[in-house]
């Protein structure tokens, strides 16, 4: 990575982009991407009763793509459900119910997103949302360690993270990244109004 000292946060993020979109071509990825599947699967299982409601996200620019890992674990039991993310006018997110085969229609940034008039698939609140790094990082303030994720920079799960924490102080929100996207303090800081991580997944570990 390069240093991040006189650039701005704008060309880390398409610096990170462009590395991530060699990083998917490259003969190594899907070795690394099965690595990464695999550590979510545990994951999974290792929460056992815990999650019921799983927020994901469908892949862009190069994302790795967890919804088989996903689709097993809601095949598991009857009772858990997948739900993915509609952006609201006010830059929110709702969170509504998906099934495999969905239709899905572009947001205005080219996400694919549920249709929320669609009354099979009602609104629901998850207990635990899977969020895509763009890059991420790791501070630790009076012994406790805070995980960051940099994104897009819509802010959208910054704020939809606040206004759930308030509702649902159990609420479990994993970020999902590869070993080398992490930043140090040069690179990128995060801002007071980014929500952190509660734990953060690569293919080499489960931090926090």
């Amino acid at each position: 990575m390069n240093d991040m000292h006189g650039n701005s946060v704008k060309n880390l993020r398409q610096n990170l982009l462009a590395q991530r979109k060699q990083f998917a071509a490259a003969a190594t990825y899907p070795e690394i991407a099965d690595k990464l599947q695999r550590q979510l699967a545990a994951f999974l299982v290792n929460q056992g009763a815990l999650l019921n409601a799983i927020a994901l996200y469908v892949p862009i620019q190069d994302e790795i793509d967890l919804r088989p890992t996903l689709l097993a674990w809601e095949k598991g039991h009857s009772s858990r459900k997948l739900l993915l993310p509609f952006a609201r006018a006010d830059q929110h997110l709702d969170f509504y119910l998906w099934k495999e085969g969905d239709a899905l229609s572009p947001s205005r940034h080219g996400v694919p997103e549920p249709d929320p008039s669609n009354t099979a698939r009602p609104q629901h609140t998850p207990d635990c949302i899977l969020i895509p790094c763009v890059g991420w990082s790791q501070s630790t303030v009076n012994g406790m360690t805070r995980f960051w994720r940099l994104g897009y920079g819509g802010g959208y799960f910054d704020r939809t993270l606040s206004v759930l924490r308030q509702k649902n102080p159990n609420l479990l929100c994993l970020g999902i990244g590869f070993d080398w996207q992490e930043l140090n303090d040069a690179q990128w800081a995060p801002q007071t109004h980014d929500e952190p991580l509660d734990l953060l997944l690569t293919e080499s570990t489960l931090l926090g």
